[in-house]
């Protein structure tokens, strides 16, 4: 009898589907590890240097405790600032971070039947957010989330190619990065379904207030808030039948769990 241990097998068919904000969560933890951490640890040494030496001149040891004072000044110093920096980073990534957990659960809450959500969608054009598979439609949605400001309304303006938060310069980004990723989910569904689904690339800023374009004419790329985005899905034209909208959801599935 062979004494070869049989390997065992997951009851998972497949990986499960990504959580909301995943990939931004795997960052911060990345960003923490590497960078946060060791700067910590290179304070806690410089310190204990310099008490380690004092410690020495107090016991009548030969000591150098004013170079390794300053050494260690100097250590701390750097340290200080590059913890600075990155607090506000990751701040700033948390903030993003919570906004994409907040439009996930949103979407979630507000599943019909109908309704196939999918959340941090890896791709070669950047991670989508979340998507929307719904008979409004195939929805490509990126979620950015900025503080209001401490006064007046928060009010973003989209003049078709860029959104201006309140008290900030015209971002182009946001829109860039919104239509690179409708175009890699449009791509996507037309070479494993070969069929043309209708994907909208849709920027929301949460809790914000959006100023559409001046001109009427309706963008390529949809700036909406989340209470705006919901009532549009609900009250849209269906333009997907419940086939279309399995046979888009099975294979978005399929490529997300391999």
């Amino acid at each position: 009898m062979s004494n070869t241990k049989k390997q065992k097998r997951s009851p998972l068919e497949r990986k499960p589907l990504r959580n909301p904000g995943q990939s931004l969560q795997q960052y911060i933890q990345h960003v923490h590890n590497l960078q946060e951490m060791p700067l910590a640890a290179m304070i806690a040494m410089a310190v204990a240097i310099a008490i380690d030496e004092w410690w020495r001149h107090f016991a009548a040891r030969p000591p150098q405790p004013i170079g390794a004072t300053l050494i260690a000044a100097v250590v701390v110093a750097c340290c200080v600032y590059q913890l600075r920096v990155l607090r506000k980073r990751l701040t700033s990534l948390q903030l993003g971070l919570d906004g994409e957990k907040t439009i996930g659960q949103l979407l979630e809450a507000n599943r019909r039947n109908d309704w196939h959500v999918f959340h941090d969608i890896p791709c070669n054009r950047g991670n989508i957010d979340h998507v929307l598979i719904a008979p409004q439609g195939v929805f490509a949605i990126e979620t950015k989330t900025r503080s209001k400001p401490a006064e007046g309304e928060p009010i973003v303006t989209y003049n078709g190619e860029s959104v201006k938060f309140k008290d900030s310069k015209p971002d182009r980004k946001p829109i860039i990065q919104a239509r690179a990723v409708r175009d890699w989910l449009r791509e996507f569904l037309h070479n494993y379904t070969t069929k043309d689904y209708l994907v909208r690339g849709v920027v929301i800023p949460l809790g914000w207030y959006v100023q559409p374009p001046k001109d009427g004419r309706p963008p390529d790329i949809w700036v909406l808030n989340e209470k705006a985005f919901l009532k549009w899905v609900e009250n849209g034209p269906v333009v997907l039948s419940p086939p279309e909208i399995a046979k888009a959801s099975e294979e978005l599935t399929s490529f997300v769990t391999r």
